[in-house]
């Protein structure tokens, strides 16, 4: 496995798996790959960095942070349905903590509700839960 760091140029080929993470995790996000895309350039020109996992000409996954002055903000972190269950995505965090958050001493995630096989999954790399958010609709409004 191979690990490199995303540049702004990367952005339409990070674009299509941000799509499928966004399915995946049953998230209401209704861009489409345009609109990702220019999301991604976005965070990939301000504080945002991104590290691709690619195995051999592959791409296989992805993660998106931003260092926080007390932790690391991980926004995304995404592998290729075909490739799970295969150890990536805590290599790739293993990696992460030894190469881009040396020194950094909590890590912070957003996890879906909806979303139980990544709930497991952070679960099982150490993550527990720290708060809830929740929202409501405006009965007015349906």
């Amino acid at each position: 496995m191979n690990y490199r760091f995303a540049s702004q140029e990367d952005a339409p080929v990070l674009a299509p798996l941000n799509q499928q993470l966004i399915r995946d995790e049953g998230h209401r996000n209704p861009m489409d790959l345009a609109q990702i895309t220019e999301r991604l350039v976005g965070w990939l020109t301000s504080d945002y960095k991104a590290v691709i996992f690619e195995d051999g000409p592959l791409v296989v996954g992805y993660a998106l942070f931003r260092l926080e002055p007390e932790y690391v903000y991980l926004r995304q972190l995404f592998v290729l349905p075909s490739h799970r269950r295969n150890g990536i995505g805590r290599t790739a965090l293993q990696w992460l903590w030894a190469n881009a958050w040396a020194g950094v001493g909590r890590l912070r995630i957003e996890v879906l509700v909806g979303n139980t096989v990544g709930r497991e999954f952070w679960r099982s790399v150490g993550f527990q839960e720290y708060c809830v958010t929740m929202e409501a609709r405006n009965p007015g409004n349906e």
